[in-house]
This record gives structure tokens, C-alpha cells and sequence, in this order.
């Protein structure tokens, strides 16, 4: 795989898309080892199956997200690149913003970071 940061943004949002979508779905399904499936190694360690699934519980965004988002665009520092998403939920109203980091782990990209505000 080539250095990620030397991407352009398109590439970067065409490899962050179907990422953000399984983050949807397994989210909304709840699916602790579908939701960290690319997650890194250092990512791994913080969001623990009892961590997420309090948030699962306690979020009424988290687990009703639509499958309707849109990449807003790329922001690239240090090791790291962030993708932003316009984001809404089936149980909310209104638009929030979802962030994706994605980093390198060896050879493969995976996820270092995902919220969503």
C-alpha cells in the first residue's frame, strides 16, 4: 500500500467509505467484533466490549444511525489522516459530524480513531 498521506483525498475517502459503513452497521447492530474488526492495535486497547457496549446503551445516536452520510474531506497530519462525514441518525434529528483517523499498521490501513459529535 502506498503512504497514505501521499493519497489524494478522493482515494482516501474511497477507501474510508466502505470502512464508515460497516462502522454504521455494526454499530447499529451492535456488533462489538464487527465494530472493531480494522480497528489498530492501539485502538483496540481503549475501546474495550463493555466500554462500547455502555455507550451502545446509553446513546440513542450511536445505534440508530442512517445509512445516509456524506465525506465532507480530508485532513492529513502527522502519521494520520482524518475524514470527516456529515452524519444522521434514525432516532435523532439533525446532522452530526463523524470523524474516521486512519493510519498505517504495517502494511494495512486501519482505524486509530471514530466518533461521531
Amino acid at each position: 500500500m502506498a503512504n497514505l498521506l501521499e493519497l489524494s483525498d478522493q482515494e482516501i475517502i474511497d477507501i474510508a467509505n466502505p470502512l464508515w459503513e460497516d462502522l454504521i452497521r455494526t454499530s447499529n447492530n451492535k456488533d462489538y467484533g464487527g465494530f472493531t474488526k480494522n480497528f489498530s492495535k492501539k485502538m483496540l486497547m481503549g475501546a474495550d466490549e463493555v466500554t462500547l457496549g455502555k455507550q451502545w446503551a446509553n446513546s440513542p445516536i450511536l445505534a440508530k444511525l442512517a445509512p445516509d452520510y456524506s465525506a465532507l474531506g480530508c485532513l492529513k497530519r502527522d502519521d494520520y489522516v482524518t475524514v470527516l462525514f456529515k452524519q444522521v441518525s434514525e432516532s435523532v434529528p439533525g446532522e452530526y459530524l463523524g470523524r474516521l483517523v486512519l493510519g498505517m499498521q504495517d502494511e494495512d490501513i486501519k482505524i486509530y480513531g471514530c466518533t461521531i459529535f
